[in-house]
């Protein structure tokens, strides 16, 4: 089998991890992500885990050459040599560039950026979805799981809901607005290298999974 290398993308709510697993279930390619690295390299002590943990400990974002050196440790590791997929990075293009030279130089190139796109009125809905009842704790799902009586807890028949600050409306749009402006520059500039295949992620999951696996078995 000829070596696979991918990148990842997709909001928040697109379902990129059940699509990352079932790509990893299939092709057999280790499945990097930003934020299991992070705690990897410093749970390890690496030299850029004891970097990053500097910018960590005083809640600051990690500068984009830490991160890109943790990756960079991550990439030089066996398991990638037939291939990767990487998830959560690049978040910028300063990244995107760090990345290219990366590959660059270890001889290798990106065969595909895979990109979950799901309108973001919907994402609201999905993630917004969210509501707990006040009385013991059950969690419901506007649009996956409602409860069976409309205003009634399945579990106590109790009347009482409330949603968690993350979870309202206006908090998680704020938050996919903060991810458009970082993903539409990306999008471009791997449009441009030709790599990136733009999957509809409002179909249902195996669907989303077939649209994927179809591309990956045409590289």
């Amino acid at each position: 089998m000829s070596t696979m290398n991918l990148v990842l993308m997709g909001l928040p709510g697109a379902g990129k991890g059940t699509q990352a697993q079932l790509i990893v279930k299939d092709f057999d390619i280790p499945h990097i992500s930003t934020g299991d690295i992070f705690r990897a390299a410093i749970k390890n002590q690496t030299p850029m885990g004891v970097e990053a943990k500097k910018f960590i400990d005083k809640g600051e974002l990690v500068p984009d050459e830490v991160t890109n050196g943790i990756v960079q440790e991550r990439l030089a590791q066996n398991d990638t040599k037939d291939g990767f997929m990487l998830d959560g990075f690049p978040r910028n293009l300063v990244q995107a560039d760090a990345l290219n030279a990366m590959l660059v130089d270890s001889d290798r190139q990106l065969d595909a950026v895979i990109n979950i796109h799901v309108r973001p009125e919907v994402l609201v809905e999905r993630l917004s979805g969210r509501f707990i009842c006040r009385n013991c704790g059950a969690t419901y799902h506007r649009l996956y799981n409602p409860t069976k009586v409309e205003g009634t807890c399945d579990v106590c028949g109790g009347h009482d809901f409330y949603q968690r600050d993350d979870d309202k409306p206006e908090t998680v749009k704020n938050r996919l607005d903060v991810n458009i402006k970082l993903n539409t520059p990306l999008i471009d500039f791997y449009k441009k290298q030709g790599v990136l295949y733009t999957i509809d992620g409002e179909q249902d999951i195996d669907k989303v999974y077939q649209a994927v696996k179809e591309v990956l078995t045409n590289l």
